[in-house]
């Protein structure tokens, strides 16, 4: 529809096609609702396109180059080996299509409009896009916000250097620099860092903070630290970002500790020091829709403080993770059709994927300290387990903490395939499990599993495989 033409009506109208705005199209269309979504990019978002997805396509890449650097171990002989980064980038944009198309399907055999387009929300009750075909309103009884985050740029002299950027434009590359240095110890960061260390590029990590991973439990990042520069890497904690510069064919990054200045050299500088809100084409101002720290600010329903406009993931600044902005589109389609639904954040699993991969859900056991909460902590290590020995991945524990009646209220998983194993954890801290249930849970063998039960039997007693 172009100018001049009369507005289409939908019950809902959804800004932004990630994992929140198409998942809120997908239960809105379920419940019955009619449904337009607008994105201006890609269906999928940032999560899709530049950020979960293609970055886990080279984290397998990555791991199996490690498996196969290996392979002597398992008593196998590989001839002649190498990687073609080209292709390894070729593959991750396959499973990226493959993945924005299957989305499609899904939205078009709910009956949701998609329009690719710039979308605009300026005045209550309608939306504004402007396409390759002209321009268009849309009226809407409830809007939904889901507009996403965009990266930080910290403003240091030289950020804006060619060969200096965002994960977005790293994940563009098709060629392997020699030398990389990233700002930022972070998920993003060090996702990164692991990825491109696994390739045989030399990684150096510059962190401000104390610590890695500074949001996580404290005891991973400090068990992460050796294990990341025994790999090669060299890490920077406690340490400020001068500027950044350029001499002949190389970056100079100039950074600051206790001991003075250090000059890096690097062919790449990746900036991975966050993420933030994107409400670019929302008049916050002019509707009145009340923000907190930069964020729009929402109640348990999704709503923001006009009851008809909803906001979810990353736009609301809080949890930014995939994962969280899909619960809350849920959420917001439910309340919508008349159900009585509130947000709960609990229990939301975290994972990142370094070498060995990390994922958290609850409490941390620093929270808990600061909380005053009496807890109890049990720690069982992969180097213990079985099915670790049997992949070579026995670097590691689960760590599980619990309440004085054993009722779980945290844990952190350190090895392999610890974003899978987490779920399990997951349950038990929403439901409110006590960790005897997990541990009288008959787990098969031999698998990682059986490491949350052993770590949970060490609550209120001893795990059964551990001196």
């Amino acid at each position: 529809m172009v100018e001049g033409v009369e507005a289409v009506s939908y019950q809902v109208g959804i800004l932004g096609g990630g994992p929140g705005g198409y998942v809120c199209a997908l239960r809105a269309a379920q419940l019955g609702l009619s449904v337009v979504l607008i994105e201006g990019e890609r269906l999928g978002g940032t999560c899709l396109n530049k950020g979960c997805i293609p970055t886990k396509a080279l984290v397998k890449s990555a791991d199996l180059w490690r498996e196969i650097q290996h392979a002597e171990e398992f008593g196998l002989s590989i001839g002649e080996k190498g990687v073609d980064y080209a292709k390894v980038m070729a593959r991750k944009d396959q499973v990226v299509n493959t993945l924005v198309g299957g989305i499609e399907k899904l939205l078009k055999s709910a009956n949701v409009r998609v329009i690719k387009g710039w979308g605009e929300f300026k005045e209550p009750g309608k939306l504004e896009v402007t396409t390759d075909a002209g321009f268009e309103t849309i009226d809407a009884d409830n809007i939904i916000l889901a507009t996403g985050s965009v990266p930080v740029r910290i403003p240091i002299p030289g950020a804006a250097l060619p060969g200096v950027g965002t994960s977005d434009e790293l994940l563009n590359e098709t060629e392997l620099p020699k030398r990389l240095v990233v700002i930022g110890g972070g998920v993003i960061g060090l996702e990164f860092a692991s990825v491109f260390q696994a390739f045989g590029v030399k990684v150096t990590v510059v962190e401000m903070l104390p610590t890695l991973l500074p949001t996580i439990d404290e005891e991973i990042p400090k068990r992460l630290n050796p294990l990341l520069k025994r790999s090669g890497m060299e890490i920077f904690t406690k340490t400020a970002v001068k500027e950044i510069c350029q001499e002949g064919d190389n970056l100079i990054v100039r950074v600051e500790d206790a001991k003075g200045i250090k000059a890096i050299p690097a062919d790449r500088v990746l900036l991975a020091t966050g993420r933030k809100p994107n409400l670019q084409g929302i008049d916050t101002a002019n509707l009145g829709l009340e923000l907190e720290r930069g964020a729009l600010k929402v109640n348990a329903q999704m709503q923001t403080n006009l009851s008809h406009v909803y906001a979810i993931g990353d736009a609301i600044g809080g949890i930014m993770l995939a994962h969280v902005a899909s619960a809350e589109g849920i959420i917001a389609a439910e309340h919508i059709a008349g159900r009585s639904v509130s947000m709960s954040y609990k229990a939301i699993p975290s994972a990142i994927f370094t070498h060995p991969e990390i994922a958290s859900v609850g409490y941390s056991e620093q929270e808990l300290k600061t909380s005053g909460i009496d807890y109890r902590v049990s720690k069982f290590p992969f180097s213990a387990n079985g099915k670790a020995l049997a992949l070579g991945e026995s670097v590691g524990m689960v760590k599980i903490l619990a309440d004085e009646k054993g009722i779980v209220l945290g844990a952190s998983i350190m090895g392999p395939q610890a974003s899978s194993l987490i779920a399990e954890l997951g349950i038990a801290v929403e439901k409110g499990l006590q960790s005897e249930d997990i541990a009288r849970t008959i787990h098969a063998h031999p698998t990682l599993p059986e490491t949350i039960m052993e770590a949970a039997h060490g609550i209120m007693g001893k795990p059964l495989h551990m001196v």
